[in-house]
């Protein structure tokens, strides 16, 4: 069979859900199961229901699969199989998923971080073909970037280049990652959520949609209705995401950067501030020569990245 049409098991484990899938390039998504990560007890009891699902899918696939693909939305050491710090995963740290998994089903695996795993799915199939150096920043629940440089994944000496999330924008700000104005904090899911909460606390006695424990969600739907203070909120978003790509354009010269998620249902309102801080923050010709787009993949980019990784390694 050529590579197009082999046929992968796919995992994407996120801050806020895990999907499971059977995929091909030639095919895409042909099955899939998805379910909350933060409603089970743990890695264990959360990897025992992946294997389960994975199980559920093979029993209806009767072709071959070829191997497994995990794209971990946590810091992630592909030579170690296990996970690094996962912010948003408490108590993930150290789990050894590639043994997990791989035992499970007996087949060969590759893993990575979400964000290299979705900076090679949209190089290979999304808005990045043809792309010989691109950042993608997933900018969901948190905010990580993966590196395409010269045709190929970057990941550095420890397999933490592009961690953009980290680095600090601001003097203060919400604590994502406990430091408090790092970029992550201002645009991520959990960053705006932080802001909401500080606004709310400063502007008790404005007049706003926002109630206390709002969601980023909750906080661009209020925007889109025209609430004053919502639309600030998602200003200083992307005000701050602005000045961290003018960091990564000055450095790197990139020729693209795709960003998911949040920024790609958000767009028309985080896109002005950041278009703003660009033109400020980033050197000229490493602007013009960088187009900055929405992912390509939409809301399937999880299920793909772990498709990239599976069918890289093949």
């Amino acid at each position: 069979m050529n590579e197009e049409g082999q046929i992968y098991l796919c995992f994407d484990i996120g801050g806020t859900k895990t999907a499971v899938s059977i995929s091909s390039i030639a095919g895409g998504i042909l099955s899939r199961k998805a379910f909350p990560t933060e409603g089970y007890l743990g890695p264990e009891d959360a990897t025992r229901r992946m294997i389960e699902a994975g199980h559920q899918l093979l029993s209806d696939q009767p072709a071959k699969v070829s191997g497994i693909g995990i794209s971990v939305g946590a810091m992630f050491d592909p030579a170690d199989g296990r996970f690094g710090a996962a912010p948003h995963l408490p108590g993930w740290t150290g789990h050894p998923i590639v043994e997990a998994l791989g035992s499970a089903f007996s087949l060969p695996v590759t893993a990575d971080n979400d964000a290299n795993a979705c900076a090679l799915a949209e190089w290979r199939f999304g808005a990045g073909q043809g792309v010989d150096h691109l950042a993608f920043l997933t900018f969901g629940t948190g905010l990580g970037a993966g590196l395409i440089l010269n045709s190929q994944l970057y990941g550095g000496r420890s397999n933490l280049a592009g961690e953009i999330g980290a680095t600090r924008v601001a003097e203060s700000g919400p604590p994502v990652r406990d430091k408090p104005g790092c970029l992550e904090g201002f645009a991520s899911g959990a960053g705006i959520a932080g802001l909401a909460a500080r606004a709310l606390a400063q502007h008790s006695e404005k007049a706003t949609v926002l109630v206390d424990g709002a969601t980023a969600k909750e906080v661009a739907d209020g925007a889109l209705a025209g609430d004053e203070l919502c639309l600030a909120i998602l200003d200083e978003a992307g005000d701050k995401l602005g000045r961290g790509l003018a960091i990564l354009l000055d450095l790197l010269n990139l020729e693209m950067v795709v960003i998911g998620s949040i920024f790609a249902r958000c767009e028309d309102l985080l896109r002005p501030s950041m278009e703003a801080a660009l033109e400020r923050d980033a050197m000229p010709l490493a602007r013009r020569d960088c187009r900055i787009v929405s992912a390509a993949l939409g809301e399937q980019i999880g299920d793909y990245a772990a498709l990239a990784l599976a069918s890289a390694s093949r």
